[in-house]
């Protein structure tokens, strides 16, 4: 936000300092409210996370693979604004196809979606050249393509992992137990994504689109065991399988949402405060404009 600067020889002599100083506190209130009920900026959707590219390159000349990679991501791109899992096969010069596929996270809006899409697509060569498969996966949503025949890895292998620094101490480990039970029972029935926090823990899981409901609850399962193997007492972490991911973290101040990544389901009521209240208080800067305007016309009719 800029800081700008109101020039005091434009407003009207009538206007004392006081009314002028009310006038400038809502103002500040005003943008600052904006400021807060703004949504999350759009850059942490573009976090990267992680990538993954094949060794061996794409069969061919660099024409075929460029012209079949556009075709791909221009596919897919298509579909971002309506889904938020899509995948096709694209068919390519001399009979070589590439398999893709994209997947926002189950929280996002359309319009998060498609951006997160778009801004991934681009990114396949630039990280990973003319490979023959590659998976890129950022803060929001992911896609990964991969030529006809190429190997098939076990839906639960790892992929990445990441722990976070220090413990959440205390009881944190019973209660991150308490949210990843929950994680697993809530996912089989929310459509492959779900969100849930128990005390100062949330927890985050989502399945591949579309995989089946007891796919999906096994492969949290194993996520959820690998989480606790790899990051042990760790206050935060996040596994990646093939079909499927967890993430955690612990708050000591509480689950907003703002701290729990943007889901909706967790600490709306917390964001809705935020905006009463600093609302409100812009909404009471001006109704003191206004009674001191009243006045300043009262006055004026004294005179008279």
């Amino acid at each position: 936000m800029g800081i700008f600067k109101v020039d005091h020889s434009c407003l009207p002599l009538q206007i004392s300092s006081f009314s002028f100083l009310i006038f400038e506190l809502a103002i500040i209130l005003t943008v600052f409210s904006r400021g807060l009920l703004s949504p999350a900026a759009a850059g942490d959707l573009y976090n990267l996370v992680y990538k993954g590219c094949a060794n061996q390159t794409f069969p061919g000349d660099g024409a075929a693979y460029g012209h079949t990679l556009a075709a791909l991501s221009t596919s897919l791109a298509a579909q971002a604004a309506t889904s938020k899992f899509y995948k096709t096969i694209a068919s390519a010069y001399g009979g070589q196809s590439l398999f893709g596929l994209f997947q926002c996270r189950g929280d996002l809006s359309p319009s998060d979606c498609s951006a997160c899409v778009g801004h991934l697509l681009p990114m396949w060569p630039s990280l990973c050249g003319a490979a023959a498969a590659a998976r890129v996966q950022l803060a929001g949503c992911y896609a990964l393509y991969q030529v006809s025949g190429f190997p098939q890895v076990s839906g639960i292998q790892m992929l990445y992992k990441t722990c976070g620094s220090g413990g959440g101490g205390g009881d944190f480990e019973v209660k991150r137990d308490t949210a990843f039970s929950q994680l697993q029972s809530g996912v089989a029935g929310a459509q492959g994504f779900y969100a849930t926090s128990y005390g100062s823990v949330y927890a985050m899981a989502q399945c591949e689109g579309d995989l089946f409901s007891g796919d999906c609850s096994n492969c949290v399962s194993q996520a959820v065991q690998k989480s606790e193997v790899e990051c042990g007492g760790a206050a935060s972490g996040q596994v990646y399988l093939d079909k499927c991911y967890i993430s955690y973290s612990y708050h000591a101040n509480g689950v907003t949402t703002a701290s729990a990544g943007g889901g909706s389901a967790v600490g709306g009521q917390t964001g809705k405060t935020v905006a009463i209240v600093v609302g409100g208080a812009a909404g009471v800067g001006f109704l003191i404009i206004c009674l001191l305007f009243a006045r300043s016309v009262m006055r004026k009719k004294d005179d008279f």
